[in-house]
């Protein structure tokens, strides 16, 4: 279960109110490390070989998602994306050709589907030494998902512009596979289109719940959580940043390949009162629910 063009999700682009606000919360809470920064930019990478995992840029008083940047298999992938992806009804914001508004360089391209959503889909880009697992600190990202008021419309995008696929289908969301983690894209059911959370992925379980009590701490309490999902069977915690924006530390997600067999809502049904495997933490409630159709999508300039 892989797509033939795209190898991962590599980082997520945001505007943010305040970059120093943003830096204090990402390095000394979050655990993130700085990469590179600008008068206008912070760039922030976990300890794998990721050139950064978040783009911070300073913006407006309202947080907004620039882009997501996947990774391309090859430099051979990119024209086909941008062929596919014009075939698939979307278009090209930026054709390929060579990085130069990133530190991490490399050779890219920028499109949009019908609805608003941008991605940039980059190959050769700049990578750090993996640091390998550290404690307590964020690895790389595992997945981001994103609202849809056409959940099959953004489905059938993701599917013929980038080479995704269907890993499970539940009342809620549309797990998109791209590689061996269940997803790295989903889609959540919504009358939005705006970023539903960004997961970060984590060295273990005890890393994980040691998180949340380090959120918890700085004031930033679990939202949801701590339990374990039916898709991706991936353990979470879910916190809002200091913005507004939807973050999840998670660990453990099921790795999957060809033999894997997407399920759908029938398969995906909990007792009553569960949300997830475990039963402990409530669902999710109304403050969560409403930072995640906070974060839209910012116009391209």
């Amino acid at each position: 279960m892989s797509s033939p063009w795209i190898e991962s999700v590599r980082s997520v682009a945001l505007n943010v109110p305040d970059l120093a606000r943003a830096e204090a919360f990402y390095t000394q809470v979050w655990h993130l490390q700085v990469a590179h920064r600008t008068d206008h930019a912070l760039y922030l990478r976990g300890t794998g070989s990721d050139h950064h995992l978040l783009a911070l840029h300073a913006g407006g008083e309202v947080p907004q998602i620039r882009h997501v940047t996947l990774r391309a298999r090859s430099a051979q992938a990119l024209p086909a994306v941008a062929q596919a992806a014009l075939a698939a009804g979307g278009h090209i914001a930026s054709p390929v050709g060579p990085i130069t508004h990133d530190p991490a360089g490399g050779t890219g391209l920028t499109l949009c589907d019908p609805h608003g959503r941008v991605f940039e889909v980059v190959h050769g880009d700049a990578r750090h030494a993996d640091q390998g697992p550290q404690r307590d600190k964020p690895m790389r990202l595992t997945h981001v998902v994103l609202n849809s008021h056409a959940v099959d419309d953004t489905q059938r995008f993701f599917t013929e512009a980038l080479g995704f696929k269907l890993a499970d289908r539940t009342v809620a969301i549309a797990f998109m596979n791209c590689n061996h983690d269940h997803h790295t894209l989903a889609v959540g059911v919504a009358d939005n289109d705006a970023l539903n959370h960004i997961a970060f992925l984590m060295p273990d379980a005890d890393a994980v719940m040691r998180g949340g009590g380090r959120m918890k701490d700085a004031g930033h309490p679990i939202e949801w959580g701590p339990g374990r999902h039916g898709p991706g069977n991936n353990l979470f915690n879910y916190f809002i940043d200091p913005f507004g924006v939807v973050i999840e530390y998670t660990a453990e997600v099921e790795q999957v390949d060809d033999s894997y067999q997407p399920r759908g809502p029938a398969d995906w049904k909990w007792p009553p009162g569960r949300v997830d495997q475990w039963g402990i933490s409530p669902p999710p409630g109304a403050t969560l629910k409403e930072a995640q159709r906070r974060v839209h999508f910012a116009p391209l300039a």
